[in-house]
């Protein structure tokens, strides 16, 4: 399997945008992508392990395809950065140092507003208006894009991965109602230590199973399928989804299946 190396520079946008991507681009690593061949020939949804601003990050930046990022909607608003900014991101820091991070979560909130506005993402939101995500996600898919999104939530899984929070899976119903396409979900692994992405075989949408049951599948589905791309790495260090320190973050090698 030959690897693509890629780099999707966002050349329809804003110039303010085109340079701080161009910024982002020059300080992030440089990944290698592996497995596209796994990409169906239409439009999917990705889903993958968030690992802080890395996952996220590396999507945007080397997948091959048009696509769509589900993003937070607090980080697209710069009055909610901040206490958003300080619960994710930083508040497992030393408590010594919380006077920092939170200085740090209002000083990056205009800059974090217009550049997750300007970005290919579709703003979450954890009440009544996720139904307009799901909207959108539909029309983007529709429109030939694949969606990527990132559901783990802060309760471990198995050392390598937390529990995913599985309602985006009621995508796969909203898009086969509309169009009467089956999409796959094809599970996605990033690894930050070997600047290495990797995607895995898909899973199609059944909407012959009730949606109880097939939006259980494909999150379990997905999780396994993650947790399997990055069992089956090299002995790596892995970046967790929750910022914690980093002499707790776990190995690859430390998987622990649930029975």
């Amino acid at each position: 399997m030959q690897p693509i190396v890629k780099a999707n520079r966002g050349e329809n946008s804003p110039l303010p945008y085109r340079l701080l991507y161009r910024i982002i681009w020059l300080l992030s690593p440089k990944y290698t992508l592996y497995g596209t061949e796994n990409l169906p020939e239409e439009p999917c949804v990705i889903v993958g392990n968030h690992c802080q601003m890395f996952g996220p990050i590396a999507a945007e930046l080397y997948l091959p395809r048009p696509h769509y990022i589900w993003c937070i909607g607090e980080m697209m608003n710069r009055k909610e950065v901040p206490a958003y900014a300080f619960r994710d991101f930083w508040s497992m820091k030393p408590k010594a140092l919380h006077w920092f991070y939170r200085l740090l979560s209002h000083l990056i909130a205009p800059l974090a507003e217009y550049l997750f506005t300007h970005a290919h993402t579709i703003p979450v939101r954890h009440d009544a208006r996720v139904m307009t995500t799901f909207r959108q996600s539909v029309d983007r898919l529709g429109g030939g894009a694949d969606i990527v999104l990132f559901p783990e939530k802060n309760e471990p899984y198995n050392g390598i991965l937390w529990n995913f929070q599985e309602h985006f899976a009621d995508l796969a119903r909203l898009y086969y109602r509309k169009t009467g396409t089956a999409v796959c979900f094809v599970p996605m692994y990033t690894a930050p230590r070997l600047k290495s992405i990797h995607l895995g075989e898909p899973v199609r949408y059944n909407p012959e199973t009730p949606d109880d049951a097939e939006r259980k599948r494909i999150c379990s589905a997905m999780m396994e399928a993650v947790s399997d791309l990055a069992s089956a790495l090299p002995q790596h260090t892995v970046v967790p989804y929750p910022n914690i320190p980093k002499e707790q973050y776990p190995l690859n090698s430390d998987r622990t299946d649930r029975g």
